[in-house]
């Protein structure tokens, strides 16, 4: 069945059927990913269902309206495994897509460098091969969340300094569990560390685990950020929760799912107030006895329009990419809808909280949140890609302006500016022209 009431009905028949409130989460998630609905419109052959892309959200529905996890969040299922599915060699495919669903093995993303943030294809890292069909990888990378506790990176590296820089990358899986890898954490001035530096020294890639063809990495990475900027504009809107949550649910799968959140927020809460969480204004305006303040109300509505029509003009791009179009800029127009949300669901909860909402502690508004979003809520204009470089996609694609002058372009890696050594100031901010 492909129809979405066919969908929720095998799905629901199914989960009936298999579901053990004393199932182990991973067990679990091996039922999940065996039978295809962990990932739905991925091919069958590759822990999923084939199904059209948009039963991905008809599923997710499904799950949290039945009460029951679903696989890992994170870099694996949303980026690693979607290009290895697309670009990678069967045996590469076998050996990570089923692990990285069932959450036996975790990723981290591997791109951005001090001197390619913004010009991601000025970056410096190098791959050289190990004479066994291996590479060996030596550079930094920064901005990378997750890193110190991944068992995989998504790795962009240079293999070729002769050809001009796009066409001299190549991706790789790399194994983060080795000597020559080191990471360190980068605090930021809302007190947590969701970043981390990544500093290669000869560290190898195993045979294999090259991801497309060497020297063909910038398509790979082209697909990559554009899944990253579509999820960066998927934030949760005004207005009540989901009708059942994780707490409400027993048994030892659940338990576990909770344990796994906990333990991966520890280090990387900016994550959830990063966006502004527009999703607590009205419960915080209510709560406070604010609801009826006729300039707190007027900022809400504000809220609330730019949060609807951010979610409606990506339904309609779910929509093309049902329909079987390509993906094209709208990650762009998304990501730079979420900045907006972000920013104006900041100002509603200052309002809210007025000078309160600057005070952190267990006796500060939401215990401290309300002055972490604040402060964690520019970092959105950057992070997935900044607003200038969304801004530039924007221009070129969508309305045909002349490309951004690039001098640099055709020549030679190692005959550009600098030559192999790193220059200029690095972000999260990949820009894909």
């Amino acid at each position: 069945m492909t129809s979405h009431a066919g969908i929720r009905s095998e799905l629901r028949a199914w989960v009936a059927a298999n579901w053990d409130p004393g199932l182990s989460l991973a067990r679990w998630r091996e039922l999940l990913a065996d039978s295809g609905w962990a990932s739905p419109a991925w091919p069958r052959d590759w822990c999923g269902r084939g199904l059209p892309p948009a039963a991905a959200a008809v599923v997710t529905a499904v799950l949290a309206g039945e009460g029951v996890p679903g696989p890992p969040d994170g870099v694996g299922v949303a980026l690693a495994a979607p290009v290895i599915i697309e670009y990678a060699p069967d045996e590469l495919r076998r050996r990570l897509i089923r692990p990285t669903v069932t959450g036996e093995i975790t990723w981290c993303q591997l791109f951005s460098e001090p001197g390619a943030g913004s010009d991601l294809a000025g970056l410096a890292t190098r791959a050289v091969p190990d004479g066994d069909g291996g590479w060996l990888v030596t550079g930094q990378k920064v901005w990378s969340t997750g890193a110190a506790t991944a068992d995989f990176g998504l790795l962009l590296a240079r293999t070729d300094p002769a050809v001009p820089k796009h066409a001299g990358i190549s991706c790789f899986a790399l194994p983060m569990r080795q000597p020559g890898v080191e990471v360190r954490p980068l605090r930021q001035m809302n007190g947590h560390a969701s970043f981390n530096e990544v500093f290669l020294d000869a560290a190898r890639v195993p045979p294999g685990h090259m991801i497309g063809d060497p020297g063909a990495g910038w398509p790979v990475a082209r697909a990559t950020l554009a899944r990253e900027r579509r999820l960066a504009a998927s934030r949760p809107a005004p207005g009540p929760g989901s009708r059942k949550t994780p707490a409400e649910q027993p048994g030892r799968a659940w338990q576990e799912a909770i344990a796994e959140r906990t333990a991966a927020a520890e280090p990387h809460k900016w994550y959830p107030q990063r966006a502004g969480r527009p999703d607590l204004v009205v419960a915080r305006a209510q709560a406070e006895g604010k609801a009826a303040d006729p300039v707190i109300r007027q900022e809400i509505a504000k809220l609330i329009e730019l949060a609807w029509s951010a979610r409606w003009t990506a339904d309609r791009a779910a929509a093309a990419r049902a329909a079987g179009q390509p993906p094209g800029p709208e990650g762009s127009l998304g990501k730079l809808a979420s900045t907006r949300i972000a920013r104006q669901a900041a100002r509603v909860h200052a309002l809210i909280g007025g000078p309160h909402a600057m005070l952190t502690g267990p006796d500060s508004p939401l215990g401290g949140v309300v002055a972490e979003i604040i402060l964690s809520v520019p970092a959105i204009s950057i992070a997935g890609g900044t607003d200038e470089i969304q801004r530039t996609i924007i221009a070129e694609r969508i309305l045909g302006l002349p490309r951004e002058p690039d001098a640099d372009r055709d020549v030679p890696f190692r005959d550009r500016a600098g030559g192999l050594r790193q220059a200029g100031r690095g972000q999260e901010g990949h820009a894909v022209p």
